[in-house]
């Protein structure tokens, strides 16, 4: 967290949270979310606290400027939103940071490459609920996608923003 706050602070007006929100009910989704929903049922906002929705502090204090914009999947990309505010402000760069590495994270990275965006990962600034899996994806993004992905420190990152 505390990478994390020191990416957002630099800038927060050029920061944007993307949040998970599971739907109402789990048959409010498509396809295999309906089954992921039947397993997680209680994850779901007719039965999850409400403010578990919420971003932590003390990134919720960033926000606004921050802008935060709501998914109901893995990829940040997903529904248009995202795409739509990085084409209004002309942004062609991504640095990514947040949990999960190995869901979130990549959802949104691979979709990033799709899209063409240049895409750094936050390297001490993404964790996953598994080491084994964080640690492949890690290594999944030096290895496989070393012409598309950027990997970083957040120290680097800074201070290349320095510059």
């Amino acid at each position: 967290m505390p990478r994390i706050v020191a990416l957002v602070e630099r800038n927060p007006t050029d920061t944007i949270f993307t949040r998970f929100m599971p739907p109402a009910k789990g048959d409010d989704m498509p396809g295999t979310w309906r089954r992921f929903y039947r397993k997680w049922r209680s994850v779901t906002r007719e039965r999850i606290d409400p403010s578990l929705l919420d971003l932590l502090a003390p990134l919720n204090g960033f926000a606004p400027p921050a802008r935060i914009i709501d998914k109901s999947r893995y990829s940040a990309f997903c529904g248009g939103a995202l795409e739509r505010l990085l084409a209004e402000r002309g942004i062609d760069t991504l640095v990514l940071s947040g949990a999960e590495t190995d869901v979130c994270v990549l959802a949104t990275l691979i979709a990033a490459i799709d899209h063409g965006y240049r895409a750094i990962v936050a390297a001490d600034a993404v964790c996953s609920s598994s080491d084994v899996c964080h640690d492949a994806l890690m290594t999944l993004y030096n290895e496989r996608f070393s012409e598309q992905v950027e990997i970083a420190g957040t120290t680097e990152i800074l201070g290349a923003w320095n510059t």
